[in-house]
């Protein structure tokens, strides 16, 4: 481009390309398309058509944002070859070959002031919470794919890396390409680096008991005294329990073990066809409370303590409502991990559902079928696109990059699978229409579910910047349960902010500990108005209610089991191994 004629025609071509990329959006939106891009469709969107009304936008803001894209622009067009993203934070283009590369840094400034006019459209959209969010959504997942980082033609820092190792990134990117594709999703670390049992989920144990739906591992103690009532960790089935156990300095399994709680750890078998018709009862009925009558029985203990960690937190609340209806109540306290028992707040899931997607997924698999551990997978990093897919895109097959070692990532590409009948019932209960907090509202295994009936002392954690488990959603289980409550809130995000070491001394938490009478205000926003900031790691604040639970010190056992569970295998066991 040499004139500002030649630009000023550039410019226009590729406003002309995102505004139809706008209107083809705007399109699928209205049309309920968001379900056929990727991953989307897997967690409740589907193709068929959303009830979602025509897009507006308030004449008078459509006019104000036309204007400042027009005087944007028009410095860009005057700029010409020397236009610059430096004083952007952008960080897909702060490297120094952007700035470096007249063309490449006209394309960034180019792209940056699309995205900031399409999101200002979007944010004009008029109509209720879901519409906009919905819209916001589509419009962010447009622009994270459609940015110049992406294409090898117009990323300056990809050119000088193919130019300085004379095509050696260009042939390792296509390398990195063709494996990816081998195994079925871009890679975010190093996974030939782990091995589940060799250099992550190493915390020493055996697995003490096993059905079709879970094996029940059982830890051996680090001390000579163990408390008299035991610790069951209920993890999501959605994911594998070694997210609790990555490496020793960073377990929660270990740290509740070396605390001196005998601790047993469900670990969930990954679903196969002959899984295919199993339900949300299933789960319940013989998987958390079996494991909770296993670790009775183990332990002749006859009230243990029990944690729940995300869905795991919602399928324990279930079982132990459904044993309250029973007279059963074999759970002295309970820990809620970012857990939703209430689902008025669900976050940026919710743009996925309602009726007609709802009704979609129980038509193709209520009745039968397996949920794609590696579609939901997919569905989850969209949420995060730049930091959880096109980085990777870009690194792993643009500068032919191997992203480095890292055992969280690890976890988060072992995938698990979900039945079907389950996982309908679980969208369309939970989710859609927030039944499991409607006492009596459910029927499971026989009894109506009241989650008024768990008055057991519970500690409830969130996390402030948690986009799956919004730390509103996690409180709101303080509206719902009526026994002794803590809440507690930490920093970072769904992951991050659980798996927080005190060693690390890395982060803070909040807690409140001056509510009248402990009650708890209905708004989360309103209890952190009082709420005090610690730096560090909430598992101190935790490991300390707990061991007030947790009755008396007793010798702790030599062997694994009892007479009647003997030791089937070594921690982690097989069930954690199995692949999507």
């Amino acid at each position: 481009m040499n004139s500002d004629a030649n630009l000023a025609q550039a410019a226009q071509q590729m406003q002309e390309t995102f505004a139809q990329g706008l209107k083809q959006v705007m399109g699928a939106m209205a049309g309920g398309g968001l379900g056929a891009a990727p991953g989307f469709a897997q967690i409740g969107m589907s193709d068929a058509q959303s009830a979602m009304p025509p897009l507006q936008i308030d004449p008078l803001k459509l006019l104000e944002i036309q204007k400042t894209y027009l005087e944007d622009i028009s410095k860009l067009w005057n700029s010409g070859l020397q236009a610059s993203t430096q004083g952007s934070t952008d960080r897909r283009f702060a490297a120094e070959a952007w700035h470096q590369n007249p063309v490449s840094q006209f394309a960034a400034s180019a792209y940056l002031l699309n995205a900031r006019a399409l999101m200002g459209l979007a944010d004009a959209v008029e109509g209720d919470e879901k519409t906009k969010a919905r819209v916001r959504f589509a419009v962010e997942q447009a622009m994270a794919a459609a940015a110049p980082s992406n294409f090898l033609a117009l990323n300056a820092e990809a050119q000088k890396k193919a130019i300085d190792t004379q095509g050696e990134s260009i042939a390792q990117g296509l390398t990195n390409l063709l494996h990816d594709m081998k195994q079925g999703h871009v890679s975010m670390t190093d996974e030939s680096v782990f091995e589940v049992g060799k250099n992550v989920a190493t915390t020493e144990g055996a697995v003490v008991f096993e059905n079709e739906f879970f094996q029940l591992i059982e830890y051996k103690p680090l001390t000579a005294k163990v408390y008299e009532r035991p610790f069951l960790l209920v993890p999501p089935c959605i994911n594998k329990f070694y997210i609790l156990d990555l490496q020793p300095d960073n377990s929660l399994i270990r740290y509740a073990v070396a605390q001196g709680h005998r601790t047993f750890v469900v670990s969930w078998r990954n679903p196969d066809e002959s899984m295919a018709e199993k339900t949300w009862d299933d789960y319940i009925e013989h998987a958390a409370i079996k494991a909770i009558e296993v670790t009775q029985q183990i332990t002749g203990a006859k009230t243990i303590n029990a944690l729940g960690f995300c869905v795991g937190g919602t399928i324990l609340a279930t079982a132990l409502a459904v044993l309250a209806a029973r007279g059963d109540n074999p759970v002295a306290s309970a820990t809620f991990l970012t857990a939703l028992l209430e689902f008025s707040d669900t976050g940026i899931l919710d743009i996925f559902i309602d009726e007609q997607s709802v009704s979609y997924r129980e038509m193709q698999m209520g009745q039968g079928g397996l949920l794609k551990g590696q579609d939901l997978a997919s569905t989850f990093s969209f949420l995060r696109p730049n930091d959880l897919v096109w980085n990777y895109v870009v690194g792993n097959y643009l500068k032919g990059e191997t992203p480095p070692p890292f055992d969280l990532l690890y976890w988060n590409s072992d995938s698990t699978n979900l039945p079907g009948p389950f996982y309908a019932w679980y969208l369309r209960n939970t989710y859609f229409e927030n039944n499991l907090a409607k006492p009596g509202k459910l029927t499971v295994c026989g009894q109506k579910v009241d989650l008024g009936k768990l008055n057991m002392p519970t500690y409830i954690y969130g996390s402030r910047e948690d986009h799956i488990v919004p730390v509103g959603g996690a409180y709101a289980s303080t509206q719902v349960l009526p026994g002794k409550k803590r809440f507690v809130m930490g920093a970072s995000g769904h992951i991050a902010g659980v798996i927080n070491p005190p060693a690390k001394k890395k982060r803070s938490y909040w807690t409140h500990d001056k509510l009248p009478q402990g009650k708890f205000p209905a708004a989360q926003a309103d209890w952190l108005k009082g709420a005090t900031e610690h730096p560090g790691s909430w598992w101190t604040d935790w490991s300390d209610w707990l061991k007030g639970h947790a009755g008396k010190q007793i010798a702790a056992p030599k062997t694994y089991g009892s007479r009647g569970h003997k030791a089937i295998e070594p921690a982690p066991g097989r069930y954690v191994k199995a692949k999507a």
